[in-house]
């Protein structure tokens, strides 16, 4: 693994956190700002060289076009301990507000003590399950669901998803075909929600990797 220097380790810790907390990558302007530097130009210098080291990927002509390596960028992070938010636990998000960054600091209820790494891949949040639609996956009511971040999701797998004009994320399994997209329940009274992505923007918010059960049913 590349030596970072102290500085690109600030730089990467919080471009991190920033993303943690806002859920979506912060401008030169912000990173500039949040570490009490004047010297904009620098920021670029450390962010180039976080991608020539493998720690990130810069998208060119987007402001906020970082895009973190994660299996390297958690690594570093972490043996450097430059991650104080992960003291609080994995974020609870409720309702998810329209047009906005799941992430965003607005949809966390709160932080739930629960360590990332139990789930493979690790969970960055966990999501509050409302309804049946998912009972027969075991997924159910009121529970807990880990969620890993990714947009990267295979047909089969159960995905936390939502379409952009709406303000529920969806549970569901992933099917794709083309541009139909089948949300698909697992349960029988409910029929699955069949998007063409020609028509509809659909948001794949992360993969789900566990859940936990907040209602244990009770023993006769």
């Amino acid at each position: 693994m590349p030596d970072l220097t102290r500085k690109q380790l600030e730089v990467l810790a919080f471009v991190r956190r920033f993303m943690e907390r806002d859920g979506l990558p912060p401008t030169r302007g912000e990173i500039a700002e949040g570490l009490g530097l004047r010297n904009r130009q620098g920021i670029d210098q450390h962010l180039r060289a976080l991608e020539s080291k493998g720690a990130i990927e810069l998208v060119p002509g987007i402001s906020r076009g970082i895009r973190l390596r994660e299996d390297f960028a958690t690594e570093v992070v972490d043996a450097a301990e430059l991650r104080p938010n992960s003291a609080k636990g994995l974020p609870l998000l409720g309702r998810i507000a329209a047009g906005a960054p799941i992430l965003a600091a607005s949809h966390i209820e709160e932080h739930v003590s629960v360590d990332a790494s139990l789930f493979k891949p690790h969970a960055d949040f966990l999501l509050r399950v409302r309804g049946d639609s998912m009972k027969d996956a075991d997924i159910l009511d009121r529970d807990l669901l880990a969620v890993h971040q990714t947009t990267q999701v295979r047909n089969g797998q159960i995905v936390v998803a939502r379409l952009i004009d709406q303000d529920e994320a969806t549970v569901k399994y992933y099917q794709r075909q083309g541009h139909i997209v089948r949300l698909e329940p697992a349960n029988a009274a409910y029929r699955p929600l069949e998007i063409d992505l020609r028509e509809q923007e659909l948001s794949i918010e992360g993969l789900a990797v566990g859940v936990i059960r907040t209602a244990l049913p009770r023993v006769r």
